[in-house]
């Protein structure tokens, strides 16, 4: 598969991405299907650019490389973002933002630290243990983190508790020429009342407003999978049909 894209500069040129395709593989949403992906590399001039042109098209990023589903027969993966400056507060969100104002939140460089990580393990213990995230262990955590070739950092959720700042959240987010997106986020489980997963979501959406950015990209939305009706309660919401976004 190629992709040839013309970007105007001093001088105009004419670039193309080799694309590839990934062998079946068992679906992670939906049960008795499998997925293929196709990707391409992000290591290039003008990686920035490239890549908020490919997340515009449904790309994600994970680590070096930019994927999106392409399976044959089925379209269940559609992409998901908030219309930023438009979002609706409902009661129940501003509820969410008053239970946990006393945290101290912190945009911080996409390093990987070992504070996270326990964090992460914990998370996937108990949210994910049969994942293909399950047996990570610091090493791929790190080049999750580090093997960025966008702009990228991790937003830090900390609440102060018997003298200590305890990490309770974190964001793997890219920062895009027209929003926020969201690689990976992950939160103590433990703390289920304060719906820390929903907090990082509408805490992104006021840092897009304040960084004068319309969309906070959420990922890939498919509508017979229980663990992805979360997403559409982020009203206005748009999905990619085909190469056009629409209201959802």
């Amino acid at each position: 598969m190629r992709f040839s894209e013309t970007h105007t500069s001093e001088q105009s040129h004419r670039r193309t991405l080799q694309f590839y395709m990934t062998a079946p593989q068992p679906c992670p949403y939906l049960a008795d299907k499998l997925e293929r992906k196709a990707f391409t590399h992000l290591d290039m001039p003008d990686t920035d650019y490239v890549h908020n042109l490919l997340s515009q098209s449904g790309f994600r990023r994970s680590q070096s490389v930019a994927y999106r589903p392409i399976c044959p027969a089925c379209n269940a993966c559609q992409s998901v973002r908030v219309l930023a400056r438009q979002f609706q507060y409902t009661r129940r969100w501003r509820r969410i933002l008053k239970h946990n104002q006393a945290l101290e939140i912190e945009p911080v460089p996409a390093v990987a630290t070992r504070e996270q990580f326990a964090l992460l393990k914990t998370y996937l213990e108990a949210r994910h243990q049969s994942g293909g995230m399950a047996e990570m262990g610091f090493r791929d955590y790190a080049a999750m983190v580090t093997e960025s070739p966008v702009k990228s950092m991790v937003v830090e959720y900390r609440q102060r508790s018997d003298g200590q700042n305890r990490l309770v959240a974190a964001t793997l987010t890219d920062i895009m020429e027209d929003g926020l997106s969201m690689v990976y986020s992950f939160f103590d489980p433990r703390l289920s009342a304060a719906s820390l997963g929903s907090l990082m979501v509408l805490e992104h959406i006021q840092r897009a407003v304040g960084l004068g950015l319309p969309h906070v990209y959420l990922g890939y939305w498919v509508e017979n999978s229980p663990k992805m009706q979360y997403k559409k309660q982020y009203q206005p919401l748009e999905v990619l049909k085909g190469k056009t976004w629409q209201a959802f």
